[in-house]
């Protein structure tokens, strides 16, 4: 379906010298200028290409691929600022314009910033907003805890980093759960620990639960067989050592250690673990 700020795959009407006709369905047939026809197309072949509106409101084609697409956040450049508002980099030839009202704070040539792109419901134009609470999704029952998805860090605060879940949803890390520096803008998998009553949502960089530890009890037991049956963590070692070297928190360590210990795999000693040896 040809939807303005998507990638679509249309067909070819007709060619003409100065590019080709599409079939929009709905919206009536779409320039793709010369300059961005594949060679050797034909009529009735599909081309893949993504719908906006020039710089006199039309619609037109092109087969370049933006930064994002309407529905979506990302974090973009901004290319120039003038009376209407600030022009940002989203790979096209046409900048995206956010204008002053969908600015929080009054937008700063070669800064970046996190901006959600949506249809404005009167002219239909393709806007950007750095007002991104107003285009989360509350009903968030399409999550569940434990469950994967995918995060773009939006802005650190007093209680972790807030992040975009799956450009629907807005969550929050816990300092508890962080052990590596973080970007604004950085895109990454994350897992919902819980949704609260009020309908906000924690997330960690970390699978949770007995997977989680199952998972790290493997590599543990991978790593103490290379290192000759030692391996310099234990559970008085900093957390930020326990992260740089396993990529989990200490609690998920400490539990991993305890279930191999239980299972009588591992000795745990004062300034380390060691592989049991069998009798």
């Amino acid at each position: 379906m040809a939807i303005p700020g998507k990638i679509c795959t249309l067909n070819i009407v007709k060619i003409l010298d100065f590019g080709v006709y599409l079939d929009g369905e709905q919206l009536g047939e779409i320039l793709l200028p010369m300059k961005w026809v594949p060679d050797g197309c034909r009529p009735d072949d599909k081309v893949e290409v993504f719908i906006y509106f020039d710089s006199e409101d039309r619609l037109i084609a092109t087969t370049q691929k933006p930064l994002v697409q309407v529905g979506q956040f990302a974090l973009l450049d901004v290319k120039a600022v003038n009376e209407v508002g600030a022009f940002l980099d989203w790979g096209l030839e046409k900048d995206l314009l956010v204008p002053f009202r969908e600015q929080k704070t009054k937008m700063v040539a070669d800064r970046t910033y996190l901006v959600y792109v949506y249809a404005d419901p009167k002219t239909g134009r393709l806007t950007g907003s750095a007002k991104l609470e107003q285009f989360f999704d509350r009903e968030t029952d399409e999550l569940e805890a434990g469950q994967e998805v995918e995060l773009i860090l939006w802005a650190k605060s007093d209680l972790g980093y807030k992040a975009v879940i799956n450009n629907r949803y807005e969550g929050l890390i816990y300092d508890s759960e962080i052990f590596t520096d973080l970007q604004r803008g950085e895109k990454m998998k994350g897992y919902v620990i819980r949704i609260r009553e009020d309908g906000k949502i924690d997330l960690s960089l970390h699978k949770p639960g007995f997977e989680k530890v199952d998972e790290l009890s493997e590599k543990i037991l991978g790593m103490l067989e290379q290192q000759h049956g030692y391996l310099g963590l234990s559970d008085k070692s900093p957390s930020e050592e326990i992260y740089f070297m396993l990529g989990t928190s200490k609690k998920t360590f400490k539990k991993a250690i305890g279930g191999l210990f239980k299972r009588k795999l591992i000795v745990i000693e004062e300034k380390g673990i060691r592989l049991k040896k069998e009798k």
